[in-house]
């Protein structure tokens, strides 16, 4: 692989890399709202979505992270 595309790899690395702590906040925020749910409420419908808002929020920051290695590895 030549150098500007290596260079071009690297500047989408940094971008996702990026997305990924904006992504981790989000996820952080959505834990601690959900977390702050009462008890008494952790059996509805709103919790339940809170809750899967979370895992999939997890599961993208996990997906981003498999990206980017993917990328990196491109780049060795």
């Amino acid at each position: 692989m030549n150098r500007i595309r290596r260079k071009s790899l690297q500047e989408i690395i940094d971008q996702l890399e990026e997305l990924k702590i904006n992504l981790e906040d989000l996820k952080e925020k959505e834990e601690e709202a959900r977390d702050g749910i009462p008890e008494q409420f952790q059996e509805t419908e709103g919790y339940k979505k809170a809750e899967a808002a979370c895992d999939n929020l997890e599961d993208a920051v996990s997906d981003l992270e498999e990206v980017i290695s993917s990328i990196e590895s491109a780049i060795e």
